[in-house]
């Protein structure tokens, strides 16, 4: 894969589901609340992934990593960066994914089926293992991942090149207070999910308290339950939302420890 000063593009020239009306862009800061030192990211036409190896003899395991930012911006320390950072002390690699946005969700899934394309295209360049690639999401992000695990439609986006006949389904997810899944008045999964015995085992974290949110995680897990999906759900009393790793006093951070024994279960890193 070529990478550029922004990283490595995930699809060569204009990509497909694309507006036409904006010039390319790997996104710029946007400015929102201050003071909570996020960096947000918004205004991404060309969706780039960002390289975080592991240290030591590989291959490795790695994990595609979807930021949170409700389709509007992307969360890109707190919920990518820092992540790729935590993965890497565990022994996997991490590709940080600058999907596009605002507003762009098809775009954005056909960015993420082909990021994990890409990725198990040129596995042996980066030294990773292509049988071992999961994906990680926080909110939005996490809506981003189920929807390459459980697609209704198996089309993403026209082929552009060879590495568009590889399998754009991770190996396993982890989704981190997940937004958009299922349907509010059913708790049922929405419409764009497939769900069938085939999609891979999830990790699922969400906060009682985020009231907005939880609906998401208890539905996606009882549907993961009668498909017969390996699935394990963590559930705090407080915690709220979008918390990445910050230290926030609540029990909730105890996530981090908890999704890397499961991970590690899942790549055979025991």
């Amino acid at each position: 894969m070529i990478e550029s000063a922004d990283g490595i593009p995930v699809f060569p020239g204009i990509p497909p589901l694309s507006s036409g009306d904006e010039p390319l862009s790997a996104g710029r800061p946007v400015h929102t609340k201050s003071g909570d030192g996020i960096l947000r990211i918004g205004h991404v036409s060309s969706p780039v992934l960002t390289f975080h190896p592991a240290t030591g003899k590989g291959p490795h395991p790695a994990l595609l990593v979807c930021p949170g930012g409700g389709y509007t911006y992307l969360a890109w320390n707190s919920e990518g960066t820092d992540i790729a950072a935590f993965l890497n002390t565990i022994g996997c690699s991490a590709f940080v994914l600058r999907y596009r946005c605002p507003k762009q969700r098809a775009a954005a899934h056909a960015d993420a089926a082909r990021a994990i394309r890409l990725i198990r295209a040129h596995a042996e360049e980066y030294n990773i293992r292509p049988d071992k690639l999961g994906a990680i999401g926080f909110s939005a992000g996490a809506h981003l991942c189920a929807s390459i695990s459980a697609p209704a439609e198996e089309t993403p986006y026209p082929p552009v090149d060879e590495a568009d006949s590889l399998s754009f389904r991770p190996d396993f997810t982890l989704l981190i207070y997940p937004a958009y899944l299922v349907d509010e008045q059913t708790g049922k999964p929405n419409p764009e999910f497939r769900v069938t015995p085939d999609i891979p085992p999830v990790f699922i974290v969400q906060s009682q308290d985020d009231l907005s949110f939880i609906r998401n995680s208890v539905g996606w897990f009882a549907a993961m339950k009668d498909a017969g999906v390996k699935a394990e759900l963590h559930i705090w009393p407080e915690g709220g939302h979008g918390y990445g790793l910050r230290r926030t006093g609540f029990p909730c951070m105890e996530w981090p420890e908890l999704a890397a024994k499961w991970i590690r279960r899942q790549t055979g890193l025991l």
